[in-house]
This record gives C-alpha cells, structure tokens and sequence, in this order.
C-alpha cells in the first residue's frame, strides 16, 4: 500500500469527521441534522477501520494516536445521544462494533483464558492425585453428595427457575465487574479471580470425574458456558487492558493511555452484556432441566459456541483500500 497516497486520501474523511465531532462537543448531537448524525456514523465506522489498516501497515505513532483519539471521541459522543439515533448507534455496535472491538483485543483475552485454564488444570491434576486438595477448595456439603450420594447438586434450581436464572443473572453481571475494574490494580485481581476460578472449576470437574459423573456434568455446563465462559474471558481482557494502560502507557501520557485503552474495556464490557443474559436464561431453564437428554445439552452448547465464533470473528466489508 502506498501510504502517503493512502493517507492523502482518507485525510479529508478525517478532518470532515473532526468538524462535526466540535459541533456536537458544543451543541449536542441533537443539534445536529439527521443527515449529518448520520454522516458522522459513517465516518467513525470508516474510522475505524482506517484505524485499524494505520496499524497494520505502521503509518507512524503520531498518526495513530490521532486516530485513536479521534475514534475515541466519536465513539463517546455517538452512544451518549438519545432516541432513535442512540438505538441505532446501538445496533451498529452489535453488529459490527462488538466483533471489531473482540478481534482487535483478542490478545488479551486469549491471556486472561490461559491463566483461567492454568488454574483449571493445576487444580484438576492436584484434586486428582490427592483428596485431601478436593476438601480445600470444594464445599464439604458438594463433596458428600457427589461421592456419598452419587449425585450432582444441580437439582435444587428445579422449581426456581425464574428466582434462579435472575440470580445467576446478577451474579454473572458481578463477576464480569469485578474482573474488569481490577485491572486497575496492575492487573493483579483480575489474574487472581480468573485463576480462582480456573482452580474451582478444575477441582470439581476432577471430583465429578473420580465418581463417573462427568457426563451430566458437562452437560449441564456445556450450555450455559459456551456464552458464559467466554464472556468472562472477555471481561478478562477487558481487565488487563486496564492494565496495560497503567502499566505501559507506551507514547502516551498514562492518563490518556488509561482513556484510550479504557475505552476498549468498555466496548468488551458492553458488549459482554447480552451474552451473560442469555447464558443466565440457559443456566436457569435449560441446563439443570432433566426432561432435556443430555445430548441435547451438549448439542446446544456446541451450537451456540460455533455461532459465538462466527459472530465475533465477522469483518466488515470495506471498499475503502
């Protein structure tokens, strides 16, 4: 690509796009015409993607970080309007924000998955080999009904599904937070709790192992956590962008590295939402549900993992290049 060619042509996109960005920064976008809301939805996307092409092909820092602050500004004037334009702004984020923001950040949620897995197989040879580890990590009142019963506690949620999937709602919402917001502690609780949680999960798929009731157990799991899981990945990635931020600002000031890389935490977060709400649904209805075969469950979670994939990794066509 010849980059002096490249940028002479999309500057003027840019300095169009800077315009109506200082209209709105003083007016308000409802000040704004209908017909430039939505020229400047064009442009940010366009943004974007440019944004994107300026660091593959290494146009220059500076450039950069003035497209960074640039998409960084759009983004928060264009999902702080209201109405129609707002639910639009909205809808474009799902459908093409979200997988954008997933792909472009996915280095760091592949890292917050690695130390969640670490945990679960650490934990899982650890409870395999000695017993007295499953005890430390699992409540005792799990323990003697999985071994001394020979059955999974999953039933109590039968009766309570609405209660239930609300709960699982809320506290799926909870961990989601809290594993973003302590990414500004260096990063340090966000490894912690993904590790934590690794360790739980790794203890109690060996427990389950140990008393041949691995099957029904992942199968209830299979469901719910092919959104949940990797929701909370994303939070993880989420969270160690925070960090990044703080820890290696790189060209930046580390406020406005707080800001920009913030803004991406953000956009996971967001975007995380609907997936967790789903997943809570699952958890609540379907998965403890034992009228629905157990290959049923697992061909559910199969299905909705495979079409998370093909969500997040779709591209957007651009005939700017």
């Amino acid at each position: 690509m010849n980059i002096q060619r490249w940028i002479a042509r999309r500057e003027p996109n840019w300095k169009r796009l800077d315009s109506l960005l200082q209209k709105v920064e003083k007016q308000g976008i409802k000040k704004l015409p209908a017909k430039e809301i939505r020229e400047l939805s064009s442009l940010y996307r366009s943004l974007s993607a440019d944004l994107a092409r300026a660091k593959t092909y290494d146009v220059g820092s500076t450039l950069i970080k003035d497209l960074q602050n640039l998409t960084s500004r759009a983004y928060s004037q264009i999902y702080q309007g209201s109405g129609r334009h707002n639910w639009k702004a909205i809808l474009d984020f799902y459908r093409w924000g979200f997988p954008e923001v997933v792909q472009k950040t996915l280095r760091y949620t592949l890292v917050a998955t690695a130390f969640f897995l670490a945990g679960g197989l650490i934990a899982w040879w650890y409870a395999w080999q000695d017993p007295v580890f499953i005890s430390l990590v699992v409540p005792e009142n799990l323990i003697t009904k999985v071994r001394d019963e020979q059955e999974l506690w999953m039933g109590s949620i039968l009766g309570t599904e609405p209660v239930a999937s609300s709960q699982i709602m809320i506290n799926n919402m909870s961990v989601a937070f809290k594993v973003v917001g302590s990414g500004i502690i260096a990063g340090v609780g966000t490894i912690y709790i993904l590790f934590n949680n690794g360790l739980l999960m790794g203890t109690i798929a060996s427990l389950v192992g140990k008393n041949n009731l691995a099957y029904p157990f992942w199968a209830f799991v299979f469901p719910h956590g092919s959104l949940e899981l990797p929701a909370i990945f994303l939070s993880g990635g989420a969270g160690l962008l925070i960090a990044k931020g703080l820890l290696f600002p790189g060209d930046y000031y580390r406020r406005d590295a707080l800001k920009t890389y913030g803004v991406s935490a953000a956009q996971l977060l967001f975007g995380i939402v609907p997936l967790l709400f789903i997943a809570g649904i699952i958890e609540g209805f379907i998965s403890p549900n034992p009228a629905i075969p157990d290959s049923i469950k697992y061909l559910l979670g199969i299905i909705l993992f495979a079409l998370l994939c093909l969500y997040c990794t779709r591209q957007k066509n651009n005939s700017d290049f």
